[in-house]
Formats: C-alpha cells, structure tokens, sequence
C-alpha cells in the first residue's frame, strides 16, 4: 500500500454534515442568493449545542475515513453562539482530527448578533483555540464589522477567515476588502474578484458548481491557492479530481500536478499532518497523474504524527462510527423538525 501524509481539507462547514435529507425549501432556488436564504440560512439558524456536536462528529469522522487529519472549519449558528466554536473542537480532538476553528460573524441577525459573533472568535481565541477570525461575507456585513473583523485578527495574529465573491451578491467585497485584506487572511470562493486582495484563495469547484456560481479560474490569481470543500464532506482526494477536472474544462493543457500542489499547500494551516501517515487502497495515491484518473481510492490505515493508530482496516479507533452515524442521524431529524 502506498502511503501519504495526512490530508487537509482548507474550507469546510461541519455544521452542514447533517443537511444532507434536510426537507426541501417550500420553492425552488433559482439563483445562489434564494440557495443560501432557502437553504443554508434556515438550517445555520436551526441549530443548538446538540445538533452543532454531532455534524461535527460525523464531519470529522467522515474526514478521518478518507485520510483527512485536519480542517479549516468556518462556523455559524446564530441561535447558539456562545461556546459554539469549544463544541467543534472537543468533538474534532475525540475522533482524532485536527481543527482550526472560526465563527463566521454577520449583520445578518442585527448588530448585536454580529458583536456576539466576534466575542465568540475572541474568548476561543484567547482560551488558546487554534483557529481564525470568521466573517460569513461582505455582502452580510457593515463597513463597521468588516473593520472590526480584521482589528481584531491584527490584534490576535490570526488570518481572516471570509467567503468573497462567492456569487454577484458579492460582488463589492474586493473594493470593499482591499484596505482590509492581509497576507494571513483566508479567501474563500473568489469567483467574483475583480482585482487583486492579499491572502491565501480556498477554491471549493464541488460547491461553486453545485450553485452555479461559475469558475473561480484560481491559476489565473497570483494568490497561494488550497483546496477546499465548502462543507460537503473531507474527501480531498475527490476534489483534487474534481478540482483537475475543472481546470482542464477550463485549460486543456493543464496538469493533475497543478491541483495537487493546491492540495499540498494545506498542510501551511497543520503542518502536523506532514508526520501523519495514511495508508491507502491503491499503490499510486502518490501520484497526482494516477489520482486524477483513478476513482475510489480510499483510506485504510491512519497513524497519527504521535504514533497513535487513528484508523484501522477502514475503522476510526477512538470511536464508534456506527453510533455517530446513529446519533447524527437522531440529531437531524430534531434539526429538521425545528424548520
């Protein structure tokens, strides 16, 4: 079996491990705006201290499974702020994945809501979490919030953690970012960046083009580029295909390398999962030419940089995957009767 480090997924949402099943809206979404208004933001505001431990549960067992030893979570829950981001990172340390956590601050729910959601950041922050500055997007915030944001991120010495030009919504967020924006800032989407801003670009293709949001072209920005998933699941190896994909649709002299490097550029956020080591099902998961063409490549073994067995035989070790499906599966249906 060949082996790799562990991988890193560079965006993802865990609190959306349970939507999958959730109830359709009562009218179909026909832009990226009405997806988020009649799906995501009904489902961010539904959630509670059980529904945030067990999405994120799932999350990161799921995550381990497919050789995944570290997340960059971006989180909302605008019902239960308070601790949100302590309950994401007990449950990530129980299945044995690393995290780096931030709670995505917004107008959305008024200012107290959004000053809520930087105390949030703040006390993790300062208790010693790893993790960043969340913003949800510009096109959701004051000049006022944006501004305190990043004040309190230089303070702090973290990054920004932030969706921009993710749709047309969005599209100010570059003129409006651009005073703002600073090296250590993470830059989700970018789909819509009409000129340059500082910072590291999360490119999500899975998500950009489950809402029709168009190609974020990542190659064509002198950014550092990493790979993430926008919240539907931790399989890299499945989106560097995916993302490999994409970018030959885009440029068909492209090279499986050039995802791959995007995917290598994570382990800047765990540079613990380098000393990770997965075990995986096929000979070649080494090789960006062999993954790019080579479907249902799978973790069996997960060691962690400490020597710890994480997975074995396909099974996490620390807990038991069949009760977490059970009790993620409970969790939603409650999830779901709240909307």
């Amino acid at each position: 079996m060949t082996t790799t480090p562990g991988l890193v997924c560079a965006h993802h949402h865990l609190y959306s491990s349970l939507a999958r099943g959730m109830p359709a809206p009562a009218k179909q979404p026909r832009s990226f705006l009405d997806i988020l208004e009649q799906i995501w933001w009904r489902l961010d505001v539904a959630l509670d201290a059980d529904t945030i431990r067990w999405s994120a549960m799932l999350g990161a067992v799921e995550a381990l499974t497919a050789g995944t030893t570290g997340i960059v979570d971006h989180h909302e829950s605008p019902s239960f702020i308070d601790g949100s981001l302590d309950i994401i990172a007990e449950a990530c340390a129980t299945v044995g994945v690393r995290v780096n956590c931030s709670y995505g601050v917004t107008d959305r729910h008024g200012r107290d809501g959004g000053q809520r959601g930087l105390r949030e950041n703040e006390r993790f922050l300062r208790a010693g979490g790893r993790g960043m500055v969340g913003v949800h997007a510009a096109f959701t915030c004051s000049d006022d919030l944006l501004r305190s944001a990043s004040d309190l991120a230089t303070e702090l010495g973290v990054g920004v953690h932030i969706h921009v030009g993710e749709g047309p919504d969005d599209r100010e967020a570059a003129r409006r970012l651009e005073n703002l924006a600073a090296d250590e800032w993470l830059l989700v989407h970018c789909v819509e960046l009409d000129r340059p801003l500082k910072g590291t670009i999360a490119h999500n293709p899975r998500s950009n083009m489950n809402n029709a949001v168009g190609y974020a072209a990542p190659t064509e920005r002198e950014n550092i580029v990493v790979l993430g998933t926008d919240g539907i699941g931790a399989d890299m190896l499945e989106e560097m295909r995916l993302a490999y994909v994409a970018l030959r649709a885009h440029d068909v002299t492209a090279s499986p390398e050039t995802p791959w490097s995007w995917l290598e550029n994570g382990f800047s956020f765990f540079p613990e999962c380098r000393d990770d080591v997965v075990e995986w099902s096929y000979d070649h998961a080494d090789s960006p030419w062999h993954v790019a063409f080579t479907p249902g490549v799978r973790a069996i073994n997960v060691t962690s940089a400490e020597g710890e067995q994480l997975l074995v035989d396909g099974r996490p070790t620390r807990v038991d995957i069949d009760e977490i499906r059970a009790k993620a599966a409970e969790s939603a249906q409650r999830l779901f009767a709240k909307f």
